[in-house]
């Protein structure tokens, strides 16, 4: 195309701080961040280098901690963002004498430095789904693979969604629908901390305010007076009732549905995430998705449906037929596994089918339905935001397959001239990304991620067999194709909405039709299918970060590449120390406040599930609406679409399927306590602070929140290792009304009646 590109004027679109009820995801771009950059700050220092490597190692043991823990929590990125800043502004103090202090110090510690620490630090701060594997072969399989072949097992499971995500970035992350929400608190710190002081002044101080008196008030609820924990009037109230327990109860692991209680404890409130920037849309469906799961759970356990009063109200366990409400029989798996460790027919057909608790399974029947309804849903509704990553499809382009040009990557593609103009006439690209492109940033080329997925591939496939995974090279093959597609899809949705699903279930069904028999070979198809899923996702969310900080694409890849090399390592190390020292408590039923082996156990037990879905799932099997809910899920969003098509009133729009089906089994595992707290936080900050308080919620509620993620963490961190026993020892607090001792004295620490049948 001929002529000069359009010129884009950021200053037209920077509405940082106006009054005004935001309405889209481009009224927060362009409302609570500037619009405007300094290209003349520089990331590549080694001081940069230096603490977002030290950052990486950091991040990752932690996540890996927070792995093994009652509640899945995960590691903010206003948590590395506080502890890069104040690293970065130490180091800032040396004196530039001499070349040492002037490498070490070149010149004040900036925005463009502190952003590609955080995303290196940020791809690091992950659980790779494949230590869950290597864990469950040190629990339930008596198997340690080779620690080399392992960890290169990870790091290419790491990489390959990485690959992926990169590859598909022009649709999931620099359109300015895509606002991927859970990054406006740490962009809006970014910004605070780095913009003129004076400008800053009174927003830094609430900043420090609010992280300094939540992460003093942690101590509290965490360590001297857990009570606060889960509140429940109803528990305290009556104390003899499991039927109280498993309605009101929920402040440890599998307790109950917490309906009620309140929370004190920031950890356990914003564990998924701070419900301060959750979008109100996907705050009200989680809501409606939330209540159903209680009447959904309670009706099924006292309802007796799959015989559920015979196993615990919630477990992730598989038990055998000699349990009944008295005593928690578990299945021995070791029973009906071979040596080679694929199922035995013969012991299978002797013991029996394994039983799951009512709970577990109500929780893979709506999650299934919500993962096929996302697809539809995403199709019906948003198809004009994915449908650019089918452009490949496209007859002109699969033709291209065939041309030898198409492989030479070192030639072709667009022109930076031809990249800018495009960019610049797009309306739907984000301001952000128009002005960096304007500013002349160089895009890094396709086929650098490329090169990283293919590099990943071959690495992955080759430690496949280097292990003995059982998983040929087909079932590989195959696990990655979903992964691409899942990213497409759920990335979007995620960009979107906020959510993030849980595609596990899906993919460990698929495995075990294609992997029938195989245990091992489910877990390795999972770690290519889902970790690759996730991890693209949470790539994709870091690269959306890059673009709002306006850190340059090339130093983006460098951070990403290097966090999640230096994360896949350490999560092994640190996965292998916990599983030895804790091997007793994440082997048992109800773990404790502090240690559980749920996300493990809930791993190995749909690997086991699914090796035998013929016998289990299908249709005419024990659980056959675990598989048939997968075809509902493709049916439950299509009336609702007809509906608003044809009435145009506004609550079918409003409704999403895809979120309502997945938090209709949410409170299947970990501490629910929180979630009354959860809501009523989320409603307030994104209902009467957005729409009555604009001022307020524009300058204040993301830098809010980002402060209340970065206090918690600093303590929880702490007190992880100093009376935890991250170290090896835990250090409780004397027992007192306020902290009765929990699991380790048989009892919940909400006073809610314990289950004498978990032992």
């Amino acid at each position: 195309m001929g002529g000069e590109s359009p010129i884009f004027d950021a200053s037209k679109e920077d509405h940082f701080g106006e009054v005004a009820v935001l309405s889209d995801a481009k009224d927060v771009l362009t409302h609570v961040l500037h619009v405007d950059d300094d290209p003349t700050l520089s990331p590549w220092t080694f001081r940069a280098f230096f603490l977002g490597i030290g950052l990486a190692v950091f991040a990752s043991v932690l996540q890996e901690i927070y792995y093994f823990k009652p509640q899945a929590i995960y590691i903010s990125i206003v948590f590395m963002t506080v502890i890069g800043y104040a690293l970065g502004e130490l180091l800032a103090l040396i004196p530039r004498k001499g070349k040492l202090l002037t490498l070490l110090n070149p010149f004040p510690f900036n925005s463009k430095e502190h952003g590609f620490i955080v995303i290196m630090a940020s791809a690091a701060a992950t659980n790779a789904v494949s230590t869950e594997i290597l864990a469950a072969q040190r629990l339930y399989y008596n198997a340690d693979p080779n620690a080399g072949a392992a960890i290169f097992l990870v790091i290419s499971s790491q990489l390959l969604g990485f690959g992926i995500a990169g590859l598909l970035r022009s649709v999931l992350v620099q359109p300015s629908r895509m606002l991927w929400p859970i990054n406006i608190p740490v962009v809006t710190l970014l910004e605070t901390l780095h913009r003129d002081k004076a400008e800053t002044r009174f927003r830094l101080r609430v900043f420090w305010i609010v992280f300094a008196v939540i992460l003093v008030w942690e101590i509290v609820p965490e360590w001297i007076f857990p009570l606060l924990q889960g509140l429940s009037i109803f528990c305290l109230a009556k104390q003899n009732s499991l039927l109280f327990t498993n309605l009101f109860g929920g402040s440890q692991g599998n307790e109950g549905l917490g309906f009620l209680s309140i929370s004190f404890d920031w950890q356990y409130i914003a564990s998924l995430g701070s419900p301060m920037w959750i979008p109100l849309y996907t705050l009200t469906n989680s809501c409606i998705g939330y209540l159903l799961c209680i009447v959904l759970f309670m009706g099924i356990y006292y309802g007796n449906i799959w015989g559920s009063q015979n196993f615990p109200f919630m477990s992730q366990l598989l038990f055998d037929d000699a349990s009944n409400s008295t005593v928690f029989s578990e299945y021995n798996l070791s029973l009906i596994l071979t040596p080679q460790n694929e199922i035995n027919r013969t012991g299978l057909a002797e013991h029996g089918i394994p039983h799951l608790t009512g709970t577990y399974l109500a929780y893979l029947v709506t999650t299934n339905m919500g993962c096929t309804a996302a697809l539809v849903h995403m199709f019906l509704w948003n198809w004009s935001d994915i449908k650019a990553g089918f452009f490949f499809l496209h007859p002109t382009n699969l033709k291209k397959l065939l041309q030898p040009s198409t492989y030479m990557f070192w030639t072709g593609g667009l022109s930076k001239e031809e990249h800018k103009r495009r960019v610049l006439e797009d309306p739907t690209m984000d301001p952000h990304y128009k002005m960096m492109v304007q500013e002349g940033y160089e895009e890094v080329p396709n086929w650098w991620y490329g090169n990283v997925l293919v590099l990943s591939f071959f690495i992955g496939l080759g430690t496949l067999y280097g292990i003995n995974s059982t998983l040929p090279w087909w079932g590989y093959i195959i696990a990655n194709l979903f992964a691409a597609v899942f990213i497409l899809f759920f990335g979007a949705q995620m960009g979107l909405t906020g959510f993030q699903f849980n595609q596990q279930p899906i993919i460990q069904m698929v495995a075990g039709y294609i992997h029938p028999g195989k245990p091992l070979a489910n877990m390795y198809f999972t770690v290519f299918g889902f970790n690759g899923v996730q991890q693209g996702q949470w790539l994709a969310r870091d690269l959306k970060v890059a673009q709002l900080v306006h850190l340059s694409p090339k130093a983006t890849f460098t951070a990403q590449i290097l966090g999640a090399v230096i994360g896949a390592i350490f999560n092994y190390i640190m996965m292998k120390t916990i599983v030895t020292n804790q091997f007793t408590i994440l082997k048992s039923i109800e773990g404790s406040n502090i240690w559980s082996g749920q996300n493990v156990q809930q791993y190995n037990t749909l690997a086991i599930a699914w090796s035998i879905a013929g016998d289990m799932f299908s249709v005419g099997a024990r659980y056959q609406w675990v598989t048939i809910s997968y075809l509902l899920g493709f049916i439950v969003p299509v009336p609702f679409w007809l509906l608003y098509r044809r009435t145009k009133i506004k609550f079918f729009n409003y409704i999403n399927l895809s979120i309502i089906l997945w938090y209709m089994g949410w409170l299947f595992v970990g501490v629910n306590a929180s979630i009354l707290s959860y809501f009523i936080i989320g409603f307030f900050a994104q209902y009467y602070l957005r729409l009555y308080r604009p001022g307020l919620f524009v300058k204040y509620n993301y830098l809010v929140s980002a402060a209340l993620d970065g206090g918690t963490q600093v303590l929880v961190f702490i007190f992880s290792f100093a009376v935890f026993g991250g170290s090896g020892k835990a250090h409780s607090f004397p027992t007192w009304a306020g902290n009765n001792g929990g699991f380790s004295a048989n009892k919940n620490i909400d006073f809610c009646m314990y289950n004498p049948a978990n032992g």
